[in-house]
């Protein structure tokens, strides 16, 4: 009688990592591993009492792989603008992942597109305030606002919605940051909401 073909707890994850890329989340099932696997869905349930803790793994792998996304555009000339272009790269390239870590997380995680944007602001902060000469509050919330714009790119990309190149995308984004920068050190008491709207766009309107 032939041995028991018998796999690792990482070799699972990978092959349900596999699947989500290939056909979305939804496509993780018992049996669907299994014959991934080329096995019955057995094994998957030595190391996994449900498909959902499996799936939650899944979206921890992708969680790291984004993270890894978010490090190789900080070596870039501008960090900054090199994590918002990686962001665009891995909603290209890891359409799935990018659904599953953004738009539908497994059920108890909430504020997923929040928490990881907090973790790219603690990896970019230092960097902004180097390059860009801002306190720490201010780079914060310099860097909110290229990646809600970043964002938004992104959820085109991943419905398939997106009309923009990537040149042009990236365009549009030197474009933020240079107005978003230029605003924040010429309008007093911009980033922390404290200044005169109506003075400044008065004064806007009439050059």
């Amino acid at each position: 009688m032939p041995p028991k073909v018998k796999f690792s707890k990482d070799e699972i994850i990978l092959a349900a990592v596999s699947i989500t890329r290939e056909k979305g989340i939804g496509a993780v099932t018992a049996r669907e591993v299994g014959a991934a696997l080329g096995v019955s869905s057995r094994p998957l349930f030595t190391y996994f009492d449900t498909v959902e803790e499996l799936k939650r793994e899944v979206y921890l792998f992708a969680e790291d792989l984004y993270r890894k996304y978010v490090l190789d555009g900080l070596k870039l000339p501008i960090p900054a603008l090199g994590v918002g272009q990686m962001y665009l790269r891995f909603a290209r390239e890891e359409t799935e992942l990018y659904k599953y870590l953004f738009l539908s997380p497994p059920d108890g995680v909430k504020g997923s597109a929040m928490a990881v944007l907090r973790l790219s602001q603690e990896l970019v902060r230092e960097s902004i305030m180097r390059i860009y000469h801002m306190d720490a509050d201010t780079a914060d919330k310099y860097f909110r606002d290229l990646w809600l714009v970043a964002y938004s790119f992104t959820t085109l990309i991943v419905t398939g919605e997106c009309p923009y190149t990537d040149d042009e995308i990236s365009a549009i984004l030197t474009e933020f940051s240079l107005s978003i920068c230029k605003a924040y050190k010429e309008i007093p008491g911009l980033p922390d909401g404290n200044f005169d709207k109506d003075a400044i766009f008065t004064e806007l309107v009439q050059k």
